[in-house]
């Protein structure tokens, strides 16, 4: 194809991760001619270094744990330790899966897939090397980045998390710095693992973005796992020597490991695409939208992490489908973010939507709360977990968040973000028959006793 050359899609989506390949699927399913460019690999962060990766570490660790813990329940098992390439193995085996059927899709969607680094340029107009590629629309989705702070440089036994990936070995002694969900998920997996854990966070809680009663039972179940966290302390300076690197915390506080992994959050990849230039408005980096994901310029959307709020995998998907049916003409509803469910994978999961007991009372002024413990409840017995279910509800009226702790509990959240964005009232999910034994009955008797009944719980 000769320089300069120019194609016209009807949507040209910059970025391949969730956010952006879901937008161009259900574009094409509606018709619309589409273009998708990725300079990396098809489904961006999540996919290759992000969800799903972790989350298989993450089920590698409760082997190991199940293992250690195997006498508890009567059978006899011995952890002779933890193969981390094999463990690699396994994770890379699972994204090499999920990345092929994805690779069929977009093939099989007839979608126009541009392999390189895309730059906005003008009016509507994407140049990807030689090609310049026109959308009536174009629907930025570039991703984001690990961040670091300033003045810490990554290298060595400084890692983030795509560092802590490509680790061959379990380090003895690892500092997380960032209590925050990338960080509790790695601290889970690296204590069940075998190392020595200690959690550094400037704010004063674990988990902060969750409920307070979330972040004290996480806060509990963590010491009684072994993994240390300084809460309110800030991060002062690391020193590297060697393989091994020395954290000092503000009030001169050190501690010595053998990793350290930055986790303080991450940033969106806008910097050098030519955004500003053709007059999107950023601030802090971040493209700037109203509630239907349209920019400052005309035709042009951003979704995904690049937009401020959750940086979560579901939210880009709900959003890039949310654009293209907008931009097919569907008039779809907004996707309000109080009501995308968020989970944290780490042991004991976590799991909730809508609002906490705060940002309710905020909003709905007199609220109600229950918490229906999981000692009441039999199938989390069977696994030895604790925890709880959170409800917040606004006085006499529905549902409008629920907070949940313990082992698995993340799969219970399907039926949490219903109730939520249902606006369900705690007497109309008390009627529901909720299966036994299962920690689904959790939801229902949480709503029997806020519905004035309880049944294995007291009111």
């Amino acid at each position: 194809m000769p320089a300069t050359a120019e194609t016209t899609h009807d949507v040209v989506v910059l970025g391949g991760g969730s956010g952006g390949y879901a937008c161009a699927l259900r574009a094409a399913e509606l018709g619309l001619s589409v273009a998708l460019v990725e300079k990396d690999l098809l489904g961006g962060t999540c996919l290759h270094r992000g969800c799903i990766p972790t989350k298989a570490l993450l089920h590698a660790a409760e082997v190991a744990d199940s293992t250690r813990e195997a006498s508890r329940f009567g059978v006899r098992a011995t952890l002779e330790g933890i193969d981390l390439p094999a463990v690699t193995s396994y994770r890379e085996g699972v994204v090499g899966r999920l990345y092929k059927g994805l690779q069929g899709l977009v093939k099989a969607h007839a979608v126009d897939y541009v392999e390189g680094t895309g730059r906005l340029e003008g009016d509507r107009t994407v140049v990807v090397g030689d090609r310049r590629l026109v959308g009536k629309n174009v629907v930025l989705a570039t991703g984001s980045y690990a961040r670091t702070l300033p003045g810490l440089d990554i290298g060595g036994p400084v890692v983030t998390s795509d560092g802590a990936l490509a680790l061959d070995a379990v380090p003895g002694r690892v500092v997380v710095l960032g209590g925050g969900v990338i960080g509790v998920e790695f601290a889970s997996v690296m204590r069940s693992f075998g190392a020595e854990v200690t959690i550094v966070e400037a704010l004063p809680r674990l988990v902060a973005a969750e409920d307070p009663a979330i972040s004290k039972a996480l806060e509990r179940a963590f010491r009684k796992r072994g993994i240390a966290f300084r809460t309110d302390v800030r991060f002062e300076s690391a020193t590297v020597d060697g393989d091994a690197v020395t954290v000092r915390l503000e009030g001169g506080d050190e501690i010595a490991a053998d990793l350290l992994l930055v986790a303080v959050g991450r940033g969106p990849v806008t910097d050098g695409l030519g955004y500003e230039e053709a007059g999107v408005t950023l601030e802090r980096g971040f493209v700037v939208t109203d509630e239907r994901c349209r920019t400052s310029v005309d035709g042009v959307y951003a979704v995904g992490d690049i937009v401020p709020g959750l940086q979560l995998a579901h939210r880009g998907f709900a959003q890039g489908i949310f654009v293209a049916e907008d931009i097919a003409g569907l008039n779809p509803a907004p996707v309000v973010e109080s009501g995308i469910p968020r989970v944290t994978y780490c042991e004991p999961e976590i799991a909730s939507v809508g609002l906490t007991e705060e940002q309710a009372r905020s909003e709905h002024g007199e609220v109600e709360t229950y918490e229906y413990n999981l000692g009441g409840n039999g199938k989390s017995q069977i696994l030895r977990t604790a925890g709880f279910v959170k409800l917040v509800r606004a006085k006499d009226g529905p549902v409008v968040g629920i907070h949940m702790v313990g082992s698995r509990m993340g799969e219970q959240v399907g039926e949490a973000q219903l109730i939520v964005n249902w606006e369900a009232h705690a007497e109309d999910v008390a009627a529901l028959v909720h299966a036994h034994p299962t920690q689904n009955e959790a939801l229902g008797e949480a709503h029997l006793a806020l519905a004035g009944k309880p049944l294995h719980a007291h009111n």
